[in-house]
C-alpha cells in the first residue's frame, strides 16, 4: 500500500507538469515543441533509473550496526524530506499558471531547450524522490513491484482522465487525501528511525514497551503488517517512539494550520 501511494502521487505529479506544458503548447498552436517535451520525459525517466541503481547499491553495502545507524537517520531523512515537500505544496496556489509563464518565456525567446530542462528537472525530480522514499518505505516493510506499477498505472490513467477527457476531477480532493497518508507514512519513518538508533545504542530507551497490543493486531500478521508498511504500526513500542509520533504530528498540523491561516490572511487582504 505504501508503495501505490508513493508511487501514485510521485507519477501524478510528474504526469501533470507535462500534461499542462503540453496542453499550453497546443493551445498556443506551438506543437512542434513537444518533441523537447518527450525528450525531456525519456531522459528523466532513464536517469532516475540510473540513480536508482546506485542508490540501491548504497543502501544495501551496509550491515550489523552500521546498517541500524544508517537505516534509522535515513528514515527520519526520508519524513523530513517528505514533509518539507507537501508542506510546500500546500503553500502553492497557481503552479500551473507560473509554468505556463516559464514556457511563454521560453518560447518567445526562442529557446525550446528551457522546456526540455523544464520537464527534465521535473521528471528526474520526481523520479529521485521515488526513489528515496521507496527505500525509506522498505526499511519499515516490504515494497512490492506490482504495488508500486499499480501506483504509476493509476496515476497516468488519473493524467489521461484529467487532460483528454471531460471528466471533471478534484484535484484538490486527491492531493489532500494523499497528503494526510503521506504525513501518516512519515510519521511512521520517525518511529522507526527512532526505534533503530535505540538498537544500534544511540538513543535512550527509558520504557522498552509503553504497552503490547500484539495479541490484539500482531505487527506481524497480516492486518498488523499493512499497518506497520503504510504507517510504522509497532504493536510494543517504546516511550520515546510514541513520544517522537506525537511530536511530529503536533509539529505538522501546527504549522499545517499556521500556514492556512496565513493564505487566508493574504486572500483577505487582497
Amino acid at each position: 500500500m505504501a508503495a501505490f501511494l508513493i508511487t501514485f502521487r510521485e507519477t501524478l505529479e510528474a504526469a501533470l507538469i507535462t500534461g499542462i506544458v503540453l496542453a499550453f503548447l497546443n493551445r498556443t498552436g506551438h506543437g512542434q515543441y513537444r518533441r523537447h517535451v518527450y525528450t525531456g520525459v525519456l531522459l528523466g525517466i532513464l536517469l532516475s533509473l540510473v540513480f536508482a541503481f546506485f542508490f540501491q547499491s548504497l543502501f544495501g553495502s551496509f550491515s550489523g550496526e552500521a546498517e541500524e545507524i544508517f537505516e534509522g537517520i535515513f528514515s527520519i531523512a526520508g519524513a523530513v524530506l517528505i514533509t518539507t515537500l507537501i508542506l510546500w505544496m500546500l503553500r502553492q496556489r497557481n503552479v500551473a499558471l507560473s509554468i505556463e509563464k516559464k514556457v511563454s518565456a521560453d518560447i518567445e525567446k526562442a529557446r525550446p531547450v528551457g522546456i526540455f530542462f523544464l520537464i527534465l528537472v521535473s521528471i528526474l525530480r520526481e523520479g529521485v524522490e521515488t526513489v528515496i522514499f521507496l527505500e525509506s518505505a522498505s526499511t519499515i516493510g516490504g515494497v512490492g513491484i506490482w504495488s508500486s506499477v499499480l501506483g504509476i498505472l493509476a496515476a497516468l490513467f488519473l493524467g489521461y482522465l484529467i487532460f483528454f477527457t471531460s471528466m471533471r476531477i478534484s484535484l484538490k480532493a486527491v492531493f489532500n487525501v494523499t497528503n494526510a497518508l503521506l504525513i501518516l507514512f512519515a510519521a511512521g519513518l520517525v518511529v522507526y528511525g527512532v526505534h533503530e538508533l535505540q538498537e544500534a545504542g544511540l538513543l535512550p530507551v527509558f520504557i522498552e514497551h509503553l504497552w503490547d497490543i500484539n495479541n490484539i493486531v500482531d505487527e506481524n500478521g497480516a492486518f498488523g503488517g499493512i499497518l506497520k508498511g503504510l504507517f510504522g504500526y509497532n504493536g510494543n513500542p517504546s516511550l520515546m517512539e510514541v513520544v517522537a509520533y506525537l511530536v511530529y504530528l503536533i509539529s505538522v498540523i501546527f504549522v499545517s494550520v499556521k500556514g492556512l491561516k496565513v493564505r487566508i490572511r493574504e486572500v483577505t487582504v487582497r
